[in-house]
């Protein structure tokens, strides 16, 4: 039995109708574009995602990992679209193309700059066939200065950002985040950015930009260092599992599991030593405040390694939740997936495939009450072709042309 067999089942619904209406043209590949794009489909938009003949998206092709011939990372960020495969280099599919872009009200691409123009997929290009759309760039480093047509992904744009180099031990070599976090965090921009040009573009007609960067997401991200930097001097390393800022903020072993603990504020830092039954250590003048206790901090944290050690994880745990002390447990993605409250706020769920079914991670929003987004399962490459095409008023004469020729592929 698979992990995602004991899942709650969610099945193909209305879904949030917040964004209905808004059709979106998603020209996007991998992760950062289509997460952006589902993102937005989660809340009510109609997207029409535009895969390449012979293959369609780069990460259908990602795998192993695979369910049933389907590449997991691809179901994992393409649910409630559309796809159409489509040849617009071709003239023929160019027209294509363009009727779908004076259709559009956002349009997504995620090619570097010179591509873009290349292939005619532009902000210019779009704009003229289309004068009020949403065009939303999304690449490595921006469409503007002389980085714009260097090619990345997630791994570089860590590297960049200086998160790598803040990630890991203190002797040990820089590490990535173990998630696609740039990718991630720009897809989140993007959708966000895209929501606030759509309300913009209701009030005023007129088209916008959006220029989102891997590089430039993930620099967001590590800002409160940066600030520390740039206000202190002092250049930020790695220090693994703690915090440079709070002085009791990370991982303690116990006799089975690690949990992680936060002692963020006084009140907590007595609350702790209260209820471990050391009130003379909540009450000590020179660990009173948070830049005393960082000078104490080896100390500090061998004392509470010394207790914690003798106990379970689910001691302490309970315990500290009793005390309002801000402890959790480090989950392996098992774990994760296995806590109750998260499947309770419909974060993972399976939904009906045919005989099978299909995993899925929620956005971990509850949106009016509700968690369920779910529409339409991830697409079969070139599912809607015919569905969209026929919307363009090509009818099937013409739809079996355009496939005979290569131009579209046809489920």
């Amino acid at each position: 039995m698979l992990p995602f067999e004991s899942l709650p089942m969610q099945a193909c619904g209305k879904g949030l109708n917040w964004l209905e209406g808004v059709k979106v043209l998603d020209l996007t590949t991998s992760v950062a574009g289509p997460v952006a794009t589902m993102l937005l489909a989660d809340l009510g938009a109609d997207v029409i995602k535009v895969e390449r003949p012979g293959g369609g998206d780069d990460t259908r092709h990602w795998g192993p990992p695979n369910l049933d011939g389907e590449s997991l990372w691809f179901l994992s960020a393409n649910r409630n679209k559309r796809s159409v495969v489509l040849n617009f280099i071709d003239s023929a599919g160019r027209r294509v193309l363009n009727q779908l872009v004076e259709g559009a009200d956002v349009v997504v691409v995620n090619s570097i700059l010179r591509t873009q123009k290349k292939l005619m997929i532009d902000y210019e290009s779009m704009v003229k066939i289309n004068p009020k759309l949403v065009f939303v760039s999304i690449t490595g480093f921006g469409l503007t200065g002389d980085r714009a047509n260097w090619t990345c992904y997630d791994l570089i744009a860590e590297g960049y950002s200086g998160v790598m180099d803040l990630t890991g031990e203190h002797d040990s070599a820089p590490q990535k985040i173990g998630a696609p976090a740039a990718d991630m965090l720009a897809a989140v921009d993007a959708a966000y950015a895209t929501i606030g040009a759509l309300f913009d573009a209701k009030r005023t007609g007129r088209s916008h930009k959006l220029d989102i960067s891997l590089v430039g997401s993930m620099t967001r991200f590590l800002s409160p260092r940066i600030m520390s930097y740039l206000g202190t001097g002092e250049v930020p390393r790695r220090s693994g599992g703690t915090d440079s800022v709070i002085a009791v903020y990370q991982a303690f072993d116990t006799v089975d599991y690690p949990i992680t603990l936060g002692l963020g504020n006084n009140s907590i830092w007595k609350r702790f030593w209260n209820v471990l039954g050391y009130p003379e250590k909540a009450d000590d003048p020179s660990r009173e405040s948070n830049a005393n206790r960082r000078e104490q901090r080896a100390a500090i944290v061998n004392e509470i390694q010394g207790i914690l050690i003798d106990k379970p994880r689910s001691y302490w745990l309970d315990l500290f939740r009793g005390a309002g002390i801000p402890a959790g447990p480090i989950n392996s993605v098992d774990q994760l997936v296995a806590d109750e409250y998260f499947q309770a706020n419909g974060m993972f769920y399976r939904a009906p495939n045919g005989s099978s079914s299909v995993p899925q991670v929620g956005t971990a929003m509850v949106l009016d009450g509700s968690s369920e987004t779910l529409r339409s399962l991830p697409p079969r490459l070139g599912q809607h072709t015919r569905e969209v095409l026929q919307g363009l008023g090509y009818g099937q004469g013409e739809i079996r042309q355009l496939s005979e020729a290569g131009i579209v592929e046809i489920l």
